[in-house]
């Protein structure tokens, strides 16, 4: 076997290119969103999810479809409801249809921190993409995630409105 039978394919070089992107944006909104709100990049996505809920048919997420959109396993979902509750920022309710599911929603004042922690997010976010574009092997990337429709704030995560 010669060193370049252990060189990575293309396919792995994307990866591992996006995963160095991202990891390089969790850790710079990680710290301003700590710093700035007292609020982890998973606890400020769970209130950004759940701040997207609607009335009406397929509005309300079950903890499933939460785990799913903040990318977490359904334990550390229930987890980190749980630590959000208790600051009062979140309140968890049976499903009145279905006593069985439960429904989490952003309470007042878990809204009125996630509107204070918006611009800190979105300008750490700024800063971390502007930082990553200056090197050459993520700058596709960064373009790739700056081209992405605005309309659709999370493709695939959440139910239309």
């Amino acid at each position: 076997m010669t060193a370049t039978d252990l060189a990575p394919t293309a396919l792995a070089n994307g990866w591992a290119a996006l995963y160095l992107l991202y990891g390089r944006i969790e850790a710079h909104i990680e710290r301003a969103l700590q710093s700035g709100h007292g609020l982890s990049v998973r606890e400020y996505s769970l209130l950004d999810v759940l701040s997207r809920q609607h009335d009406g048919e397929g509005g309300h997420l079950q903890m499933r479809e939460v785990a799913e959109a903040v990318v977490l396993s359904q334990s550390a979902t229930t987890r980190l409801v749980s630590r959000l509750e208790d600051r009062g920022l979140l309140s968890r309710y049976l499903c009145p249809t279905d006593r069985r599911g439960i429904y989490t929603d952003v309470s007042d004042a878990g809204l009125e921190l996630l509107k204070e922690a918006r611009p800190t997010n979105d300008t750490a976010l700024r800063e971390a993409l502007d930082e990553a574009a200056r090197n050459p092997e993520l700058a596709p990337l960064v373009k790739a995630v700056e081209g992405m429709d605005p309309a659709r704030p999370n493709p695939g995560l959440l139910p239309a409105r």
